[in-house]
């Protein structure tokens, strides 16, 4: 029996303000454009069974563009596949605050799919000697005990949720699902396949255990996403094959359909605003390609302020017309953070407040810092001396730098 899992469609996602001839957020589209690539994938393969592992949608009342896409895509499918059994479940994205206000989930289950989207089912289809436990992310929801069916000849597990150690603490799904399972908990080696949603990168929970990943970068964090991808040597966005007798699986990769540029960052460190005018130019013309109509990004490390403010912004804005995208990510100098006192407790003196205070003010490229910090603090010194001297206080007031501030 073969089986297809994809999830976290994430369909109505808008992102930017880029519009399509037809006034549709360019991003929408984009991601309906990933669905309707992957419905023609999954028909092509035409598995006996089609999993979809939560958040359909991005929000859980999404506008009727998405509804009405959505269902010409899932209308498709059955069309196409009337013997597959097609089960979806709720993500965080589709489920709503309260009971009352229902699922949208539900009009899918009108063309036949099975819908679970308000608290965990076994489903069992005796025919195919096949039994899927599903279980939405439903905050509230009883969790049913993760166990198979042995009268089944095929088990699986459908889960939306975060396997305790799998996805980093700041990854690419940076919001928290509120189902959260320890990898014991799951059992992967009890099933014959888990098929996992929630976090937007393909990734092996066990040999048997996998999260499909999203269809597109729709995450708060799509530069996160890129990062770990290419961390976990993962070719990108796509679905899972997998073949439930053989253990054979096959990741099918879903082009974007716009690149994703993260050009090699800048360091600003010591240099003019023209100096970082022409590594930025440096960076766009070597962009493989060109930078027409991709979503790109480049970080500017310590990028003081003054320098940021002088760039050729005429250039940026060309930048930004040429891309779909173009992210200038300009850093500033992380701040030095001195100990300011010599015990718990203690008030930092005026001397040391202004030697911390000249340590972090953003500089001009060509002036270096540890003479210009001795510099302020000698003058200090010597104006306290001077007035000291003058009002007849004499050598003790000199002192007063050194001591805290009431």
């Amino acid at each position: 029996m073969r089986l297809v899992h994809l999830s976290d469609l994430h369909l109505g996602f808008r992102q930017y303000q880029r519009l399509t001839p037809r006034g549709l957020n360019q991003r929408e589209w984009d991601v309906a454009d990933a669905f309707r690539r992957a419905i023609d994938g999954v028909i092509a393969i035409a598995p006996e069974l089609v999993v979809v592992g939560g958040d359909v949608f991005h929000q859980v009342r999404p506008t009727n563009a998405a509804i009405l896409q959505t269902f010409r895509q899932f209308t498709r499918l059955r069309a196409a596949l009337p013997e597959t059994v097609v089960v979806l479940i709720a993500g965080n994205h589709d489920t709503p605050r309260t009971s009352e206000s229902g699922s949208i989930l539900k009009l899918f289950a009108e063309l036949g799919l099975h819908v679970v989207d308000a608290k965990a089912e076994r489903l069992a289809f005796p025919e195919r000697s096949l039994s899927i436990l599903a279980v939405p992310d439903v905050a509230g929801a009883e969790r049913p005990a993760l166990v198979p069916d042995p009268s089944a000849r095929f088990n699986v597990l459908l889960l939306h949720g975060e396997v305790e150690g799998i996805i980093p603490a700041a990854g690419a799904t940076a919001e928290r699902t509120g189902l959260e399972i320890s990898l014991e908990e799951l059992s992967p080696a009890s099933w014959d396949y888990v098929a996992l949603g929630h976090y937007h990168v393909y990734r092996e929970v066990a040999p048997n255990a996998y999260y499909s990943g999203s269809i597109e970068y729709t995450s708060a964090n799509s530069w996160g996403e890129l990062h770990e991808e290419r961390q976990l040597d993962v070719p990108g966005k796509g679905f899972v094959e997998r073949d439930l007798a053989t253990g054979r699986q096959l990741f099918h990769h879903l082009p974007p359909a716009r690149a994703l540029v993260d050009l090699p960052p800048v360091e600003a460190a010591q240099m003019s605003s023209a100096d970082v005018d022409a590594a930025i130019r440096q960076r766009v013309e070597q962009c493989p390609g060109g930078i027409d109509d991709k979503i790109v990004r480049l970080v500017v490390r310590n990028c003081p302020r003054h320098i940021a403010r002088a760039l050729d912004h005429k250039a940026l804005r060309e930048y930004k017309r040429r891309a779909m995208h173009f992210h200038l990510d300009a850093r500033r100098p992380e701040v030095l953070r001195l100990s300011a006192s010599g015990a718990p407790g203690r008030r930092a003196s005026l001397f040391e407040t202004v030697q911390q205070r000249l340590q972090e003010r953003p500089l001009p490229s060509d002036v270096a810092r540890e003479p210009f910090v001795e510099a302020g603090v000698r003058y200090l010194r010597e104006a306290d001396v001077s007035a000291a001297g003058a009002t007849g206080i004499g050598a003790a007031a000199a002192t007063a730098l050194d001591q805290p501030l009431a």
